[in-house]
Parts: C-alpha cells; sequence; structure tokens
C-alpha cells in the first residue's frame, strides 16, 4: 500500500493484495488441497478531519478482485470438478476513526461498505471431460463489506480484520448438450491478523 497526503490533509492511497491457499471444498462431496489464489487492487481518495482527540478519514474508490481456484479432480461423492475465475469490479465507501490511547499508541477502526458494481464467473467446465464448454456467467447483484481495528504506534500495527461477500444468483448461460448453467448465490468470508513495522 501507498499513501500520499497533500498539504490539506486531502490523501489518495493505492493499495494491493495477493494470497495462497491450499483450501477444502465442501459442497457437491469434499475435495482438500485445493489450490486457491486471489488477487486484489484498489485505489482510494479522501480527507482527514479532525483534531489530535478524535480524526475521522471518510474515502470512496474503486477495486477488482480476482479470485481463482483448481477444483479438477473427483470429490468424496464421485463428482468432477474444474478451474473457476471469479472476477468482482466495485466501489467502496468507508471511514477510519483514529483515536490515541496511553503511550503514544493510537486506535484506529475501520468500516467500509462495498458497493457490487458487476461481476464474471468463468466455469472451465471443459475440465470435466463430459462434454461441456467454458461458461461466462454474469453476476449483477451482491454487497460486501470490511471491519478492521487497528492499534497503532510509532512503528508498529496491529490489527484483526474481517471481509464479507454476499453474492446473488448470476444469470443463465448455455453450456452445450441443451444444458444452462449458472453460479448460485454465494458468501465469501476471509478474517486475519496483520502485524506491520514501519522503517
Amino acid at each position: 500500500a501507498y499513501t500520499a497526503v497533500t498539504p490539506r490533509r486531502a490523501f489518495a492511497r493505492l493499495e494491493g493484495r495477493w494470497s495462497y491457499g491450499s483450501l477444502e471444498y465442501q459442497g457437491s462431496g469434499t475435495l482438500t488441497g485445493v489450490p486457491d489464489y486471489l488477487l486484489e487492487g484498489r485505489v482510494l481518495a479522501g480527507r482527514d478531519y479532525g483534531d489530535e482527540r478524535l480524526r475521522w478519514s471518510p474515502y470512496v474508490g474503486g477495486g477488482i478482485r480476482l479470485l481463482y481456484n483448481d477444483l479438477r479432480g473427483v470429490s468424496s461423492t464421485g463428482a468432477v470438478g474444474y478451474r473457476r475465475e471469479s472476477t468482482y469490479f466495485y466501489l467502496p465507501i468507508g471511514v477510519t476513526l483514529r483515536m490515541p490511547l496511553a503511550d503514544g499508541w493510537v486506535i484506529a477502526p475501520q468500516v467500509e461498505y462495498d458497493i457490487f458494481v458487476r461481476g464474471v464467473q468463468r466455469s472451465y467446465l471443459s475440465d470435466t471431460g463430459l462434454g461441456f464448454g467454458d461458461v461466462s456467467n454474469e453476476q449483477s447483484s451482491g454487497r460486501g463489506y470490511r471491519v478492521q481495528l487497528m492499534f497503532e504506534s510509532r512503528r508498529w500495527t496491529l490489527a484483526p480484520w474481517l471481509h464479507y461477500w454476499d453474492l446473488k444468483d448470476s444469470d443463465l448461460q448455455p453450456a452445450g448438450l441443451g444444458v444452462l448453467v449458472y453460479e448460485p448465490a454465494n458468501e465469501t468470508r476471509e478474517a486475519g491478523l496483520e502485524l506491520r513495522y514501519r522503517f
């Protein structure tokens, strides 16, 4: 992340995130060791208000979230898996508060609402070997939330966080063999604990 601040207390922030996990799928049976990649980029702009006793910083911006998981293989119930790519375009709106604590520490809760603009779900159904073609489904309805609680000193930051997405059913698209497919409504929850040191 990189933040630029103007003399009038306006700021612009560029954020990037990449993560990898080996997950357990639960749906049409179970499948373990599923490779999962997440890439996210955000551009934010806002302004600081208040004083040293209480500072609040509202912001708006734009973001893109790319998720890839490789479900190729056979689940515990014999279902055949395939690769999936999800792309979300969204508009974050949020605010961060900053309040001083003892010994130079600051507490900074952050709350954000993510307006879902558009999603594309790419399903590589040809991986199943059942005669289906690859499909792209459009997702048009959903929302996201972010909550973070930062504890900051001059050098250290400790921040537990939670990200949540709730998406509705996608459109219907033909997959071949007279079959129509869609991406069903789904929820995603991510939680973590961030530790930072400033040089």
